[in-house]
């Protein structure tokens, strides 16, 4: 009897997304398994039941889940959903499990063996499974969307009888892969961009997609980065000076989009209420790190905030599942590609190897217990917790940004052209 695959409709407020979708729900077919998704699970992501079950997927229910030997989530299972898992279920989803311990241990209290996709490693094998690129990817792209939607003009220099209309100016503070799609999409609506970021490599990213690199580029700055790419911690001294240098140049921007976040940290300030208040009337300061305290002063989650200045702070709530139709058909291409390396294809079983570098730098929680030594508080040892993303020979940290960076520049590319071709199109 073929084991089971259930894609559930997610049940956390707001969440648009969906785990499979008619394409992974093939593939997982093909891998020998049944697949079963809950009735509704892809309409706020556009997906018909129809076109799940053309797929070769039957429409089920939420009891579904007690037979299932695979769950596929969006989100991190809640306390009422795990009570129908059966014990020894394999559970993908984005878990979000810092600051949650509770949840992690209702997981293992469940006897349910739970993968945080967010943990994958970022080595060459696990491109593929690489949630967080590929939703920050969309995110970074969404929030220029939804910049451009709060502020009241033209983002293209725009050349007409009439008169000239400005360029807008943008600056996005962080230039990973959120970060580098912003300064894309920006550029594509014909923008003019500046960024920062504190990672020396970043400044070459950042030029290539036609923005300007805003940086204090003294000795201290050529030495900030590891050898695996990662970013040291900066002087004081430097840091003021940096703080200065962005203060001076927010208050001459139109649209500021941060993108700042520590993985298992508040997400670090970097605009104050002091540089919010000497902004101009009517711009727009989008914060992607909301969900984590926001790199904004005066930030609020879920709402878009009017200073006595007129300026406004954009803090949507997940941003990818602003986008969710885009964003489902990544995320579950990103768990087909995890989902593939658990099956034994000759058996067309699962088979979860624990010796396999992805299981070990995923797995949250088997056989009852914590396994991650990050949240295995059951040990009685401090753990050290782990970076998300495992650093391995060969690789460096900064390996999905340059793939963003290609990704980004290669779409810009086309727009670009015509803009050279046609000076009313952009900066």
């Amino acid at each position: 009897m073929a084991e089971i695959v259930f894609v559930p409709r997610e049940t956390e407020g707001g969440e648009t997304r969906v785990a499979g979708s008619p394409d992974t729900v093939k593939r997982i077919a093909a891998l020998g398994f049944d697949v079963i998704v809950e009735a509704g699970a892809g309409r706020a992501s556009r997906i018909a039941d129809e076109d799940f079950a053309r797929a070769g997927a039957k429409i089920g229910k939420a009891a579904d889940a007690g037979k299932a030997d695979v769950v596929l989530k969006v989100r991190r299972p809640s306390a009422a959903e795990l009570k129908s898992y059966k014990k020894g279920a394999v559970v993908l989803a984005t878990m979000d499990p810092y600051g949650n311990d509770d949840a992690v241990a209702a997981m293992a209290g469940a006897g349910v063996t739970a993968f945080a996709m967010e943990f994958m490693p970022r080595i060459t094998r696990a491109q593929a499974m690489d949630v967080l690129s590929s939703q920050a990817n969309l995110a970074g792209y969404q929030a220029v969307i939804d910049a451009a939607a709060e502020y009241d003009r033209a983002l293209p220099m725009m050349m007409t009888a009439a008169g000239t209309v400005p360029a807008a100016k943008v600056f996005v503070m962080g230039a990973g892969v959120a970060g580098l799609q912003a300064i894309a999409t920006a550029r594509r609506l014909g923008a003019l961009v500046t960024a920062t970021d504190v990672r020396p490599a970043a400044k070459e990213q950042v030029a290539s997609l036609g923005a300007k690199f805003i940086a204090v580029e003294d000795e201290e700055f050529k030495a900030a980065e590891t050898a695996g790419g990662y970013a040291k911690e900066m002087s004081k001294a430097y840091q003021a000076k940096q703080a200065a240098l962005t203060a001076e140049h927010v208050a001459k921007q139109d649209i500021v989009i941060t993108t700042a976040l520590i993985p298992g940290r508040p997400a670090p300030k970097l605009i104050s209420a002091a540089m919010v208040a000497a902004m101009k009337p009517g711009s727009v300061i989008v914060d992607l790190a909301v969900e984590r305290g926001g790199n904004v002063e005066g930030v609020q989650a879920g709402k878009v905030v009017t200073t006595a200045n007129d300026v406004k702070i954009v803090g949507h709530l997940n941003m990818p599942g602003r986008i969710a139709a885009s964003a489902s058909l990544l995320y579950a291409r990103n768990l087909f590609a995890f989902l593939e390396t658990l099956v034994d294809k000759q058996e067309k079983r699962l088979a979860v190897n624990g010796e396999d570098e992805l299981v070990k730098a995923t797995m949250l929680t088997q056989g009852g217990k914590v396994v991650h030594p990050a949240f295995a508080a059951k040990t009685g040892a401090a753990a050290e917790a782990p970076k998300p993303r495992a650093k391995a020979k060969g690789q460096t940290a900064a390996r999905s940004a340059g793939t963003a960076a290609k990704t980004a520049k290669a779409a810009a590319a086309k727009p670009a052209a015509k803009s050279a071709r046609k000076p009313k199109g952009g900066a």
